[in-house]
C-alpha cells in the first residue's frame, strides 16, 4: 500500500488553484524549484506523470484528477477532525465513557446527558453498568473515563490514581410487603423490623450497607433471601417473603409497585454516591462539563440529599 505524503498533495491541490507552478509555490511560501521537486517526487511515487507541459505552463494529467479527487476526501476528513479537536479541547465536543452502578444511571447519568445535550450537543456519553467496586478497576484501567459509584468502594482520598467528588446522599428506606403491619405505622424505626425475615445480597457493597445500617440500629438481619437484583428484590417483598432495606434511588418506576416503602426518617440511613476521573485528568475541559453535569444532575433530584 503507497503511503502519501499530505504536503505533496496539498502541492497538488494548490497547484489545481492557481494554474502555475510560480503561483502555486507563492500561495504555499515555498520556492518554485521547491514545488517542482515535490510534484516530481509525487510522480515518482504515483508511477506515473502529475503534471504536463502545456505551451509555457503546466497542467495537471488525468492520473493527477484522480488522486485528487481521493486526496478532497482526506482534506475534508481532516478539517472535521481539526474541528472535533477545537471542540475536544474546549470541553464543547468529544466522547466520554461513563462506567457506573446500576442505580444511578436513571437518576444521575441519563439527566446529566440530557443536560449536555442542551448546552454542548458535541458531547457524547456512552454508559457501561458496572458493579460498585469494579467501576474504579476500569477507571483505573482506562476503559473509561468517569466512574459513578458508592462512596463506601471509593479508594482513599490519598490514592494518586484518582480524583473523587461528592454527588448525592441516597437516603435508603425500607421495602415491606403490602399489608405489611408497619406499612403505616407512623415514624418507623428500623429497630422495629429486628425479627423480619430480611432479603440482601450474599457479598458485595449492598450486604455491607445493610448489615451495617442494621447494627446501627441495633440488631443483626436474619437473612432469609439472598438476592442483588433489585426486580428480584422487589417481587420477593411484594410476595410477603421478607423485607429489605431500598436505596431510594431504586424505587422509581415500575421496581416498587405492589410494595410498601417507607422513609425511615428517625434513622436517616444513606449511602453516598461518589464520582471521580483518573488523577490528572480533572482539569480536562470534555471532563469537567461532564463532571459539572453530573453534579448539576444530582441538584436536580429533588428525592436525594446533597452529599
Amino acid at each position: 500500500m503507497k503511503e502519501w505524503d499530505l504536503r505533496k498533495l496539498q502541492i497538488l491541490r494548490a497547484l489545481q488553484e492557481t494554474g502555475t507552478v510560480t503561483a502555486a509555490a507563492a500561495a504555499l511560501r515555498m520556492t518554485p524549484s521547491a514545488v517542482s521537486q515535490q510534484l516530481a517526487a509525487l510522480s515518482k511515487q504515483a508511477g506515473t506523470p502529475m503534471i504536463e507541459a502545456r505551451g509555457r505552463g503546466v497542467r495537471l494529467t488525468g492520473a493527477a484528477h484522480v488522486l485528487l479527487r481521493h486526496a478532497e476526501v482526506v482534506f475534508a476528513q481532516l478539517e472535521r477532525a481539526g474541528a472535533e479537536l477545537d471542540g475536544y479541547a474546549r470541553g464543547d465536543a468529544g466522547l466520554v465513557r461513563v462506567g457506573t452502578i446500576a442505580t444511578a444511571i436513571a437518576r444521575l447519568v441519563v439527566p446529566a446527558a440530557e443536560l449536555l445535550r442542551r448546552s454542548a450537543p458535541g458531547i457524547t456519553l456512552s454508559v457501561r453498568e458496572t458493579e460498585a467496586a469494579e467501576v474504579y478497576e476500569d477507571l483505573a484501567a482506562g476503559e473509561v473515563d468517569v466512574a459513578v459509584s458508592l462512596a463506601v468502594d471509593a479508594p482513599t482520598a490519598r490514592d494518586p490514581r484518582f480524583v473523587l467528588f461528592p454527588l448525592l446522599a441516597d437516603p435508603l428506606d425500607v421495602a415491606l410487603p403490602p399489608g405489611h403491619p408497619m406499612a403505616d405505622a407512623p415514624g418507623l424505626r428500623l429497630a422495629r423490623l429486628a425479627e423480619e425475615p430480611w432479603i440482601f445480597g450474599s457479598r458485595g457493597p449492598w450486604r455491607d450497607i445493610t448489615l451495617a445500617v442494621c447494627a446501627d440500629a441495633g440488631f443483626v438481619p436474619e437473612q432469609a433471601h439472598a438476592a442483588a437484583d433489585w426486580p428480584a428484590i422487589f417481587s420477593m417483598v411484594a410476595a410477603g417473603m421478607g423485607v429489605a432495606l431500598v436505596p431510594r434511588m431504586a424505587t422509581s418506576g415500575g421496581l416498587r409497585r405492589e410494595v410498601a416503602v417507607r422513609p425511615l426518617e428517625s434513622d436517616r440511613p444513606r449511602r453516598r454516591i461518589v464520582g471521580a476521573v483518573r488523577g490528572g485528568a480533572e482539569d480536562a475541559p470534555l471532563l469537567r462539563r461532564t463532571m459539572a453535569a453530573l453534579r448539576e444532575a444530582a441538584e436536580l433530584d429533588p428525592t436525594v440529599q446533597r452529599s
